[in-house]
């Protein structure tokens, strides 16, 4: 029959089903805080039925700068989502029993609805938790605010907020995927062309690609920001560097030796790190990957921290100021020996 789904969409509906129960049993979304005072970190993991991680914590430094405690009796959400998951999960393996585009259809609409509501409903709550503070708390910064990202990352005075997808999460991303690719592979059987298809086929690969592509260099800009190791404030951009972790936090240093000698300390799992950018010397001083640049090390080059290396986005800059600065190149290679 005409309306009738295809073997494959069927059999697609049936393992976003199954994930969706695993949902009830993963975590579905983590904060991280990251602060020089917890170098191990601290996390709060939300599953469906409550709060898991480092709470109590959380808690304590929650109650110093005014916000509520969290406790899972708080949030009717705990409640209810239990109930919402099992529900989708039943939803999408009785479309594929039934076997109606209409159906899928109408599967799909709520579904993205519901999506919508989740995530408006996880920014009221982080907003209030960090806009509704105690005015009598132990530290009070004027016109300051403590509401975690939606997605992403953020500072908080000294601690770094992350807030992405758990297992769970991602497993909800992938149903949703899984029911969109159902839709465009009913649609294209029956109202489309395999050309108008492969036009829309992009949308399905669409969250890989921003995921992918959020993380990205900042500008160093002087006289505001501060180098993260030496902590002083970078006033001179020539010099700096940056470090990009795969979540997407900026570290800044203003001398190459502060961005080495943070890498030798251990402060940062290597598999976290994404990229290294350096400032090219000459220029615009704009930033350059390290793998792309040319450096020059001297005895008459002098960073902000006693730094002897520089970094050019060309060989022929690097070739006209190195007697100057009696300096020879050197590679990447060789400085993190």
């Amino acid at each position: 029959m005409k309306n009738k789904l295809g073997k494959g969409t069927r059999l697609l509906l049936l393992l976003a089903a199954g994930g969706l129960v695993a949902v009830l049993f993963t975590p579905i979304w983590r904060i991280e805080l990251d602060a020089p005072q917890y170098p191990e970190g601290l996390s709060l993991s939300i599953h469906a039925n409550g709060l898991k991680g480092n709470v109590d914590i959380i808690n304590g430094l929650n109650h110093y700068i005014g916000m509520k405690t969290l406790h899972n009796e708080d949030f009717f959400e705990f409640t209810l989502l239990p109930y919402l998951i099992i529900f989708f999960a039943a939803a999408f393996a009785l479309v594929a029993l039934i076997s109606k585009r209409s159906w899928l259809n109408g599967l799909f609409a709520l579904f993205v609805v519901f999506g919508i509501v989740a995530m408006v409903d996880f920014w009221r709550w982080e907003y209030n938790y960090g806009h509704n503070l105690n005015p009598n708390a132990a530290i009070v910064v004027p016109g300051m605010a403590y509401q975690p990202p939606l997605i992403g990352f953020k500072q908080l005075l000294n601690f770094g907020a992350y807030s992405i997808p758990d297992t769970g999460g991602w497993i909800f991303i992938a149903a949703g995927a899984l029911l969109l690719a159902c839709v465009l592979i009913e649609w294209k059987r029956f109202k489309v062309s395999r050309k108008t298809f492969s036009t829309a086929l992009p949308l399905l690969l669409l969250p890989a690609l921003l995921n992918s592509c959020s993380a990205k260099p900042e500008a160093i800009v002087t006289g505001t920001d501060n180098c993260y190791f030496c902590k002083m404030t970078i006033t001179d951009a020539r010099y700096g560097a940056e470090m990009l972790t795969k979540k997407g936090k900026v570290y800044k240093f203003d001398d190459l030796h502060c961005l080495l000698a943070f890498k030798k300390a251990g402060m940062i799992d290597e598999g976290l790190v994404k990229d290294i950018y350096l400032v090219d010397f000459a220029g615009d001083h704009g930033l350059i990957k390290n793998t792309d640049g040319f450096l020059l090390r001297g005895d008459g080059i002098h960073g902000p921290m006693n730094g002897n290396v520089i970094a050019f986005k060309s060989r022929d800059s690097l070739k006209k100021l190195a007697p100057a600065f009696n300096a020879a190149e050197v590679n990447w290679n060789e400085l993190t020996k």
